[in-house]
Protein backbone atom coordinates (compact mmCIF):
# COMPACT_ATOMS: atom_id res chain seq x y z
CA UNK A 1 0.00 0.00 0.00
CA UNK A 2 1.25 3.48 -0.91
CA UNK A 3 -0.10 6.54 0.90
CA UNK A 4 0.79 9.93 -0.59
CA UNK A 5 1.56 13.02 1.51
CA UNK A 6 1.38 15.97 -0.88
CA UNK A 7 3.67 18.95 -0.46
CA UNK A 8 0.83 21.42 0.00
CA UNK A 9 -0.72 19.36 2.80
CA UNK A 10 2.28 19.83 5.10
CA UNK A 11 2.44 22.26 7.98
CA UNK A 12 3.90 25.59 6.87
CA UNK A 13 5.25 28.64 8.71
CA UNK A 14 6.99 31.67 7.23
CA UNK A 15 8.86 33.51 9.98
CA UNK A 16 10.63 35.86 7.59
CA UNK A 17 14.10 34.57 8.36
CA UNK A 18 12.86 30.95 8.21
CA UNK A 19 10.45 29.43 5.69
CA UNK A 20 9.68 25.92 6.96
CA UNK A 21 7.49 22.98 5.98
CA UNK A 22 6.72 20.08 8.35
CA UNK A 23 5.85 16.66 6.91
CA UNK A 24 4.95 15.45 10.41
CA UNK A 25 3.66 17.23 13.51
CA UNK A 26 6.34 19.55 14.87
CA UNK A 27 6.44 22.54 17.23
CA UNK A 28 3.24 24.60 16.68
CA UNK A 29 2.02 22.32 13.88
CA UNK A 30 -0.07 19.38 15.11
CA UNK A 31 -1.92 16.83 13.00
CA UNK A 32 -2.83 13.57 14.78
CA UNK A 33 -2.85 11.78 11.40
CA UNK A 34 0.81 12.62 10.84
CA UNK A 35 2.81 12.12 14.03
CA UNK A 36 5.63 10.33 12.24
CA UNK A 37 6.14 7.07 10.36
CA UNK A 38 7.53 4.16 12.36
CA UNK A 39 10.80 5.47 13.90
CA UNK A 40 10.86 8.46 11.52
CA UNK A 41 9.63 11.39 13.59
CA UNK A 42 10.50 14.62 11.71
CA UNK A 43 11.10 15.69 8.11
CA UNK A 44 11.40 19.47 8.00
CA UNK A 45 12.21 21.34 4.80
CA UNK A 46 13.81 24.64 5.83
CA UNK A 47 14.98 27.72 3.96
CA UNK A 48 17.04 30.03 6.18
CA UNK A 49 17.78 33.58 5.07
CA UNK A 50 21.34 34.89 4.84
CA UNK A 51 22.92 35.70 8.20
CA UNK A 52 20.09 34.03 10.15
CA UNK A 53 19.74 30.75 12.01
CA UNK A 54 18.60 28.69 14.97
CA UNK A 55 20.07 29.90 18.28
CA UNK A 56 21.60 27.55 20.80
CA UNK A 57 19.00 25.06 22.08
CA UNK A 58 18.98 21.61 23.73
CA UNK A 59 17.98 18.13 22.56
CA UNK A 60 17.82 14.72 24.25
CA UNK A 61 17.30 11.17 23.00
CA UNK A 62 16.93 11.86 19.29
CA UNK A 63 18.88 10.90 16.17
CA UNK A 64 19.23 14.11 14.11
CA UNK A 65 20.43 14.22 10.50
CA UNK A 66 20.88 17.27 8.28
CA UNK A 67 21.04 17.22 4.47
CA UNK A 68 21.81 20.48 2.64
CA UNK A 69 20.31 20.95 -0.82
CA UNK A 70 21.83 24.36 -1.58
CA UNK A 71 23.87 26.94 0.29
CA UNK A 72 25.78 26.27 3.51
CA UNK A 73 24.87 25.67 7.15
CA UNK A 74 27.21 26.33 10.07
CA UNK A 75 26.98 24.04 13.12
CA UNK A 76 28.26 24.56 16.67
CA UNK A 77 27.52 22.41 19.73
CA UNK A 78 28.28 21.91 23.42
CA UNK A 79 30.53 18.95 22.56
CA UNK A 80 32.99 21.39 21.00
CA UNK A 81 32.22 20.69 17.34
CA UNK A 82 32.08 23.44 14.77
CA UNK A 83 31.68 22.81 11.05
CA UNK A 84 30.05 24.04 7.86
CA UNK A 85 27.75 21.58 6.07
CA UNK A 86 27.51 21.73 2.27
CA UNK A 87 25.61 19.83 -0.45
CA UNK A 88 26.96 16.29 -0.81
CA UNK A 89 27.55 15.97 2.94
CA UNK A 90 25.46 14.57 5.80
CA UNK A 91 25.61 15.79 9.39
CA UNK A 92 24.60 13.47 12.23
CA UNK A 93 24.09 14.14 15.90
CA UNK A 94 22.98 11.61 18.51
CA UNK A 95 21.48 13.87 21.19
CA UNK A 96 21.43 11.02 23.72
CA UNK A 97 21.86 12.19 27.31
CA UNK A 98 21.78 15.80 26.17
CA UNK A 99 23.46 18.27 23.85
CA UNK A 100 23.05 21.94 22.97
CA UNK A 101 23.67 23.21 19.47
CA UNK A 102 23.09 26.08 17.05
CA UNK A 103 22.74 26.18 13.27
CA UNK A 104 23.18 29.32 11.19
CA UNK A 105 23.56 30.46 7.61
CA UNK A 106 27.12 31.83 7.28
CA UNK A 107 26.29 33.69 4.06
CA UNK A 108 25.03 37.25 4.53
CA UNK A 109 23.11 37.19 1.25
CA UNK A 110 22.32 33.67 0.02
CA UNK A 111 19.68 31.43 1.61
CA UNK A 112 20.39 27.85 2.65
CA UNK A 113 17.90 25.10 1.73
CA UNK A 114 18.07 22.00 3.91
CA UNK A 115 16.26 18.92 5.15
CA UNK A 116 16.25 18.28 8.89
CA UNK A 117 15.44 14.71 9.91
CA UNK A 118 14.73 13.27 13.35
CA UNK A 119 14.64 9.54 14.01
CA UNK A 120 13.66 8.04 17.36
CA UNK A 121 16.59 6.08 18.85
CA UNK A 122 16.31 2.40 19.72
CA UNK A 123 17.32 3.20 23.31
CA UNK A 124 17.56 6.23 25.54
CA UNK A 125 20.54 7.64 27.40
CA UNK A 126 23.31 6.95 24.89
CA UNK A 127 26.38 9.22 24.97
CA UNK A 128 26.00 12.19 22.58
CA UNK A 129 27.88 11.78 19.32
CA UNK A 130 28.55 13.99 16.30
CA UNK A 131 29.65 13.07 12.80
CA UNK A 132 29.82 14.84 9.46
CA UNK A 133 30.73 12.98 6.31
CA UNK A 134 30.95 13.74 2.57
CA UNK A 135 29.35 11.30 0.13
CA UNK A 136 31.01 11.80 -3.29
CA UNK A 137 29.00 8.85 -4.62
CA UNK A 138 25.87 11.04 -4.48
CA UNK A 139 27.05 12.44 -7.82
CA UNK A 140 26.33 9.05 -9.43
CA UNK A 141 22.90 9.26 -11.03
CA UNK A 142 20.26 6.56 -10.89
CA UNK A 143 21.78 4.77 -7.88
CA UNK A 144 20.53 4.67 -4.30
CA UNK A 145 23.40 5.66 -1.98
CA UNK A 146 23.34 4.48 1.64
CA UNK A 147 23.92 7.45 3.96
CA UNK A 148 23.05 6.05 7.40
CA UNK A 149 22.48 2.59 8.87
CA UNK A 150 22.52 0.83 12.27
CA UNK A 151 25.88 -0.83 11.56
CA UNK A 152 27.69 1.74 9.44
CA UNK A 153 27.83 -0.59 6.45
CA UNK A 154 29.24 0.52 3.09
CA UNK A 155 30.76 3.69 4.53
CA UNK A 156 27.46 5.00 5.92
CA UNK A 157 27.01 6.88 9.20
CA UNK A 158 26.14 4.58 12.10
CA UNK A 159 22.90 5.54 13.87
CA UNK A 160 21.09 4.16 16.92
CA UNK A 161 18.05 2.70 15.15
CA UNK A 162 17.18 -0.10 12.73
CA UNK A 163 16.72 2.38 9.90
CA UNK A 164 18.40 2.98 6.56
CA UNK A 165 18.66 6.44 5.00
CA UNK A 166 19.36 6.46 1.28
CA UNK A 167 19.42 9.18 -1.37
CA UNK A 168 19.66 9.30 -5.15
CA UNK A 169 19.81 11.74 -8.03
CA UNK A 170 18.36 10.90 -11.44
CA UNK A 171 18.65 11.97 -15.04
CA UNK A 172 15.42 11.91 -17.07
CA UNK A 173 13.90 8.41 -17.39
CA UNK A 174 16.45 6.78 -15.07
CA UNK A 175 14.99 4.30 -12.62
CA UNK A 176 15.89 2.24 -9.59
CA UNK A 177 14.27 -0.55 -7.61
CA UNK A 178 14.25 -1.12 -3.86
CA UNK A 179 13.31 -4.36 -2.11
CA UNK A 180 11.66 -4.35 1.32
CA UNK A 181 12.26 -7.17 3.78
CA UNK A 182 9.20 -8.70 5.44
CA UNK A 183 7.67 -6.39 8.05
CA UNK A 184 9.61 -3.32 6.96
CA UNK A 185 8.18 -0.10 5.57
CA UNK A 186 9.59 2.82 3.63
CA UNK A 187 9.09 6.56 3.37
CA UNK A 188 10.01 8.27 0.09
CA UNK A 189 10.60 12.04 0.08
CA UNK A 190 11.04 13.83 -3.25
CA UNK A 191 13.61 16.58 -2.85
CA UNK A 192 13.66 17.93 -6.41
CA UNK A 193 11.90 17.20 -9.67
CA UNK A 194 9.22 14.61 -10.36
CA UNK A 195 9.22 10.81 -10.08
CA UNK A 196 6.79 7.94 -10.52
CA UNK A 197 6.58 5.54 -7.57
CA UNK A 198 5.16 2.38 -9.12
CA UNK A 199 2.05 3.94 -10.73
CA UNK A 200 1.87 7.04 -8.48
CA UNK A 201 3.14 10.44 -9.66
CA UNK A 202 5.08 12.48 -7.09
CA UNK A 203 6.35 16.05 -7.41
CA UNK A 204 9.00 18.00 -5.49
CA UNK A 205 8.43 17.92 -1.71
CA UNK A 206 5.78 15.18 -1.92
CA UNK A 207 6.22 12.19 0.35
CA UNK A 208 4.88 8.64 0.38
CA UNK A 209 4.50 5.90 3.00
CA UNK A 210 5.04 2.39 1.60
CA UNK A 211 3.83 -0.61 3.59
CA UNK A 212 2.88 -4.20 2.85
CA UNK A 213 4.99 -4.24 -0.32
CA UNK A 214 7.94 -6.49 -1.17
CA UNK A 215 9.51 -3.72 -3.21
CA UNK A 216 8.88 -0.80 -5.53
CA UNK A 217 10.25 1.04 -8.54
CA UNK A 218 11.14 4.73 -8.81
CA UNK A 219 11.30 6.28 -12.30
CA UNK A 220 12.44 9.88 -12.85
CA UNK A 221 10.30 12.22 -14.91
CA UNK A 222 13.11 14.64 -15.73
CA UNK A 223 16.04 15.43 -13.44
CA UNK A 224 15.17 14.54 -9.84
CA UNK A 225 16.54 13.92 -6.36
CA UNK A 226 14.97 11.74 -3.67
CA UNK A 227 15.52 10.58 -0.11
CA UNK A 228 14.38 7.12 1.04
CA UNK A 229 13.94 5.71 4.55
CA UNK A 230 13.80 1.90 5.01
CA UNK A 231 12.39 1.28 8.51
CA UNK A 232 11.78 -1.67 10.83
Amino acid sequence: MITIRRSGERGHFDHGWLDTYHTFSFADYHDPRFMGFRALRVINEDRVAGGQGFGRHPHRDMEILTYVLSGELEHRDSLGHGAVIRPGEVQYMAAGTGVEHSESNPSKTDPVHLMQIWILPDRKGVPPRYEQRPFPSLSKTGELILLASPDGRDGSIRINQDALLLAATFRPAQQTKHALAEGRGAWLQVLRGRVKLNDQQLAASDGAAIQGETGFTIVADGAAEIMLFDLA
